[in-house]
C-alpha cells in the first residue's frame, strides 16, 4: 500500500537533505527494488498500480512499498526529495 500524507515541518527539514530527482510530463512504468520515501516539492502525479491509484502534490510525504510496480502519470513537471530503505 503506498502512504500519502502531509509532510510535518520536521518531515520537511530532514527531506531537505536527501537526493533530488526531477521529472518532466511523461508517463513510465516503475517497480521499486526497495521502499522509498520521499517529499513532493515540485508538480503532480498520479501513480497507479494494482489495486488502486494516489494523486500526489506539492508537499506530500509518500511511502512507496519494496516490490511494488506501477505506472506513474506526470501531469506536471516533478521536483521530489527520497531515499531508500
Amino acid at each position: 500500500m503506498v502512504i500519502v500524507r502531509k509532510a510535518s515541518e520536521a518531515e520537511k527539514n530532514e527531506m531537505k537533505s536527501r537526493s533530488v530527482w526531477g521529472c518532466d510530463v511523461s508517463e513510465f512504468n516503475w517497480h521499486y527494488d526497495d521502499k522509498e520515501t520521499c517529499l513532493l516539492t515540485e508538480g503532480e502525479v498520479t501513480v497507479s498500480y494494482d489495486g488502486g491509484s494516489v494523486e500526489i502534490g506539492v508537499g506530500d510525504y509518500v511511502v512507496f512499498p519494496k516490490g511494488l510496480s506501477c505506472v506513474w502519470k506526470v501531469s506536471k513537471p516533478v521536483k521530489k526529495h527520497y531515499f531508500f530503505g
